[in-house]
């Protein structure tokens, strides 16, 4: 698969769950997910199988920690977002957030609206940094 039909099935997959009901730790539509849970779905549809890393990296606010995070999780840093990469966010001064980069906005899990919602136009928090899935067979490790 190529690595603009994998970015295609990411932002498919995670405007897929726009409506979704949104829950701390959630990792299936029915039950409600939250960001990482969002993000696990999403990637699974470009091939991903595996279940995200032990504890809960972006948890701590500590932005050195959540980039382990996701690089044991599979992922690389890359230059910019553009569709189908996360964006890493700073909604407040101890808060991390996961982000889908699809054309024209994000998707995201926003927990006072309850619910996955597509949001226009760039991130209105700082954002830390995109990843992106490094190679399919390194992905199929685990996330």
């Amino acid at each position: 698969m190529s690595d603009e039909e994998r970015a295609a099935r990411i932002v498919a997959a995670a405007r897929d769950l726009v409506g979704a009901p949104f829950r701390l730790h959630g990792r299936s539509v029915e039950r409600g997910v939250d960001c990482v849970g969002l993000a696990v779905l999403a990637l699974a549809q470009a091939g991903h199988r595996g279940t995200p890393p032990r504890g809960y990296g972006l948890r701590s606010g500590n932005e050195a920690v959540a980039r382990g995070w996701l690089g044991w999780a599979g992922l690389v840093e890359t230059d910019g977002g553009r569709p189908g990469s996360l964006a890493l966010v700073r909604p407040g001064p101890l808060q991390l957030h996961l982000m889908v980069v699809v054309p024209g906005g994000h998707v995201h899990a926003h927990a006072g609206l309850g619910r996955v919602v597509e949001m226009p136009g760039p991130s209105p928090w700082p954002v830390i940094g995109h990843w992106r899935m490094e190679q399919e067979e390194r992905w199929r490790l685990s996330f």
